[in-house]
């Protein structure tokens, strides 16, 4: 039991802020709760590689702290004098859903007082030089929506637009600048307008389908043995595209491949169970994560001290009556804890 002790102990102690002010951190006794509901032969080995993962894809305050520090200084965005070239952009606060990018972009405000003694509300005026940042990506879709209305209505018409991410896929940048049926480009050019963009983040992951083989993502390399699995993937209209055994990726987030295929199978296999557990899941919440497209799920293992994407495979967020590892906000959560704040303000 020492070991299994300790890696709940790590596991916990790498996530130990997230939704921390909301109560979710996960503690060894929840972290147990939750590996518990997996077959017991396969438990140690899920928290092994768990503990392993989460050390490469959890990003806590600290980590996203440390990462925007980063940013601040580097010379080949900011020239020689951080202070003025930040004073020079304008932070665009144009998200559609959600409040990651205010909250980033109140991390980063913090930082600007800190080292040049303003704050994000007080810069860029008249900007050619904008600034778009979030804490990660993974469709792209969010980008791509924010930035072509932005583009349609008080974008200048030349810019250069910097988009942030602490992490991001290469399916979303794909997507974002190069989809055939529109992107940010498309609509830049379309409306008489020369913008630039340039990306900038610490963890890039391959998640394209052409690079199955080297992705940082869940892409089982098989259907496992497994009955409810096989009665879901009969019922798909287009068969998975399934991984060529091997490799652990670009990035090194994955121990081994066994382990990799370890979570592959395990996580589809819960997924599926979870699906048939909970009603309200809509189609696209497919077994290893929420995904358009008709696949066994996007597969991402990113997770940030702010939440837990639905990107991420259903074994890590889902409840009722799964127990997730991450219970996971959702944009409603937001908007009614916001509604909630202004009543709570208004003098009646």
């Amino acid at each position: 039991m020492a070991e299994r002790d300790d890696l709940l102990a790590s596991i916990a102690a790498t996530t130990a802020d997230y939704r921390e002010a909301d109560g979710e951190a996960p503690t060894p006794e929840r972290i147990e709760r939750w590996v518990g509901q997996f077959d017991a032969a396969v438990q140690l080995p899920i928290l092994r590689e768990m503990d392993h993962v989460l050390k490469q894809t959890y990003f806590s305050r600290a980590r996203t702290a440390k990462f925007l520090a980063g940013l601040f200084q580097t010379k080949e965005l900011v020239g020689e004098d951080p202070c003025a070239f930040w004073r020079s952009v304008k932070f665009l606060d144009i998200q559609g859903g959600g409040a990651s990018q205010k909250e980033m972009l109140a991390l980063f405000s913090k930082l600007l007082k800190a080292n040049c003694g303003f704050e994000v509300s007080e810069c860029g005026k008249d900007a050619e030089v904008f600034v778009y940042i979030d804490d990660a990506t993974f469709t792209g879709n969010r980008v791509k929506q924010d930035i072509e209305k932005w583009i349609a209505g008080d974008a200048p018409a030349k810019a250069t637009v910097h988009i942030v991410m602490i992490a991001m896929h290469t399916g979303a940048r794909y997507y974002a600048e190069q989809h055939n049926k529109g992107n940010i480009l498309k609509a830049a050019k379309d409306a008489g307008k020369d913008i630039t963009f340039h990306w900038w983040c610490e963890l890039d992951l391959e998640n394209q389908r052409a690079h199955t083989d080297s992705s940082d993502v869940l892409r089982p390399v098989r259907i496992p043995d497994d009955a409810a699995v096989a009665e879901y993937v009969g019922a798909m209209t287009h068969k998975p595209h399934l991984r060529t055994p091997g490799q652990v990726g670009g990035k090194g987030i994955f121990s081994s491949d066994e382990a990799r295929q370890l979570l592959e199978d395990e996580f589809l296999k819960a997924g599926v169970r979870i699906r048939q557990m909970c009603p309200n899941l809509n189609k696209y919440q497919r077994p290893l994560g929420n995904m358009l497209l008709e696949t066994l799920g996007f597969g991402s293992l990113i997770v940030t001290f702010r939440n837990c994407p639905n990107n991420a495979p259903l074994a890590l967020w889902a409840g009722d009556p799964w127990y997730p590892l991450f219970p996971r906000t959702t944009n409603s959560d937001t908007s009614l804890r916001r509604f909630m704040a202004m009543l709570a303000q208004e003098d009646f």
